[in-house]
């Protein structure tokens, strides 16, 4: 139970609605966030399918021009990413606490 509150609040916090509309500058700065994340997630071994799809539709919607729609993909990819990155980190010793029969 303690561990989804971290990523309820990642994922509340990433799908706020923007008070302004989006330009190409925030998807930008947006992907590249998530896209970082995405990497480092990768690199624990625990990046989740979920974060590549909506990645891709952050890219899809910013080809068709629509950033508003782009940049919320993007910040919801990079809460994805971040909350793979909690539980990779989390339970990477978790196993330890387990009583071996």
């Amino acid at each position: 139970m303690k561990r989804s509150l971290p990523l309820a609040m990642l994922l509340a916090l990433s799908l706020a609605p923007a008070a302004r509309a989006a330009n190409e500058a925030d998807y930008k700065a947006a992907y590249a966030t998530a896209e970082a994340a995405s990497k480092e997630a990768a690199g624990l071994r625990n990046q989740w399918t979920t974060t590549v799809t909506t990645l891709a539709a952050a890219r899809k919607a910013a080809d068709g021009g629509d950033f508003d729609r782009a940049t919320a993909a993007a910040r919801e990819a990079e809460a994805l990413a971040k909350a793979s990155i909690f539980q990779a980190n989390s339970e990477k010793d978790a196993w330890k606490a387990m009583e071996i029969r």
